[in-house]
């Protein structure tokens, strides 16, 4: 009981108090930076859906014929298939030439 008279109940509320109103506003802030990130999304959604839209506009106006496109298509699968890309062995060589005392002191062998 003696305990409990010894105790500072008003700095333990304080404490308290300014532990859950931390708390509440840093939830607050939360709140309003995902808005804020929200609505800047949104403007910019917007924004390229309408760029997506004026695209879709160019392309259904402009006329490429449809042999034009096939031959471009055939000729890449035909450089393709000749081989006329670059292959990669997948295996690295390293060649060295001079040897360090390091190297030397380590590979006695060698």
């Amino acid at each position: 009981m003696i305990a409990t008279l010894s105790i500072n109940w008003s700095a333990v509320w304080l404490m308290t108090g300014l532990g859950i109103g931390t708390v509440f506003v840093i939830l607050i802030l939360l709140f309003l930076v995902l808005s804020v990130f929200s609505t800047v999304t949104r403007k910019t959604r917007d924004k390229i859906k309408t760029g997506v839209e004026a695209v879709k506009v160019v392309v259904e106006k402009e006329e490429i014929a449809e042999s034009t496109r096939n031959a471009a298509i055939a000729t890449a699968v035909y450089l393709y298939m000749q081989g006329r890309h670059d292959e990669e062995s997948g295996i690295v060589t390293i060649h060295h030439t001079d040897h360090s005392a390091w190297h030397a002191e380590l590979n006695e062998h060698l």
